[in-house]
């Protein structure tokens, strides 16, 4: 894959095969040191692993500008798709539209963080006057090299006008979030909602809790041990959900060593036994839970892991949220609010287009229908 060109002011898009082919601190300056998705740490980590690159359908492209001093400017963290697997913004209905009609929707470029539907920055800036000439970029690679699309998923919501003035297509969904509203402990949460759900999730955090020993563990205390123990957890889960998982066992390794103070892994013990674990990410402002599994099931032990013991950690480090993963209306009624979530999207061509607007335009309206509804379905207290 290639691409060329040179914009104002001798600035210089870029193509690279990998974020590796990066400095580290020049790719964390432009949003990886507040996000840890797009962390290099992060990134690397995958690619050095294994889990993207040949082989799995994500390659990576990052797309970048520098001036006339080499000096990176702005990223997108970019990969050659050739499925739309580990996405979690779904647009198998439009690869099939598209094949009908007799054209390819694959090869096609996506901005995001691979198997993460976490939000963050996709336009890595040190200046946000560079972001329509990112967006142009990723416009030239798609061009140059036959793709069909370009897709940023999982946009923080603070950059989405940036891709709105780029004239790129937005595209809602709803997840569900814990929103810290300045507690000073789980029981302060607790008095927020209404009695009976109160006294549910009290009942199903002993439950859980109940003969078992949980500990977090973070940095140079998860242990080889630990990991060894967390990856029969990750794969158990992702045969079920996936077929295969996405990551491969070096990446826990790698991720550990790399970024281990930015993560918090949740172990319950049996004993000496480790029976269930989640892994959670920090970052400047929340923490996000990506992966979870058992070798026993315990009632509740999901929820006290996945849920509890975030919403613990977040009171704790004075975190505004938590984002627990994609789906999930379970979370609803343990306190985790519907959200909404955003990608963006440029196709080549201009009739797919249209009726991809057309179909986002209805699809929009069921969204906010959906947020409605479930807004009214929140375990909180309504008034007295």
């Amino acid at each position: 894959m290639s691409s060329k060109g040179t914009e104002p002011g001798e600035l210089t898009v870029r193509l690279s095969p990998g974020v590796g082919q990066f400095d580290a601190d020049e790719w964390n300056a432009l949003g990886g040191d507040r996000n840890p998705f797009v962390s290099y740490e992060f990134l690397t980590a995958l690619e050095d692993s294994g889990s993207v690159g040949e082989g799995t359908g994500w390659d990576p492209v990052p797309i970048a500008i520098t001036d006339a001093n080499d000096r990176l400017l702005a990223a997108m963290p970019s990969y050659a798709k050739g499925h739309s697997q580990g996405e979690f913004v779904f647009d198998h209905a439009w690869a099939d539209a598209l094949h009908r009609a007799g054209r390819n929707y694959y090869p096609k470029l996506q901005i995001a963080a691979p198997f993460t539907p976490a939000n963050g920055p996709r336009l890595l800036l040190r200046d946000t006057a560079l972001a329509g000439h990112l967006l142009k970029g990723a416009e030239m690679v798609c061009e140059q090299n036959g793709l069909s699309s370009a897709h940023a998923t999982f946009i923080e919501p603070e950059q989405l006008p940036l891709f709105e003035a780029g004239d790129w297509l937005v595209r809602s969904d709803i997840q569900f979030h814990w929103i810290n509203r300045g507690y000073d402990s789980f029981d302060g949460f607790l008095d927020e909602l209404a009695s009976r759900k109160r006294k549910n999730l009290r009942k199903e955090r002993a439950a859980a809790q109940e003969g078992l020993r949980i500990e977090r563990l973070s940095g140079d205390d998860i242990k080889p041990e630990h990991w060894d123990a967390f990856w029969v957890f990750y794969q158990d889960t992702g045969a079920r959900k996936w077929g295969t998982p996405y990551l491969t066992r070096e990446a826990f390794t790698l991720l550990g060593e790399r970024m281990g103070e930015r993560m918090v892994l949740i172990l319950a013990f049996d004993g000496e036994a480790p029976i269930a674990g989640a892994l959670n990410f920090v970052g400047a402002d929340a923490i996000y839970g990506r992966y979870w599994g058992c070798t026993r099931d315990v009632r509740f032990l999901h929820f006290e892991l996945c849920y509890y013991q975030a919403i613990d950690i977040a009171i704790e480090r004075d975190l505004k949220r938590v984002e627990a993963g994609a789906q999930g209306g379970h979370k609803l009624a343990r306190g985790y609010e519907p959200v909404k979530t955003y990608s963006a999207h440029w196709i080549a061509d201009p009739d797919f287009r249209a009726a991809i607007a057309d179909f986002l335009e209805r699809e929009r309206e069921g969204v906010a229908t959906d947020q409605v509804f479930l807004d009214r379905r929140t375990p909180f207290r309504k008034g007295d």
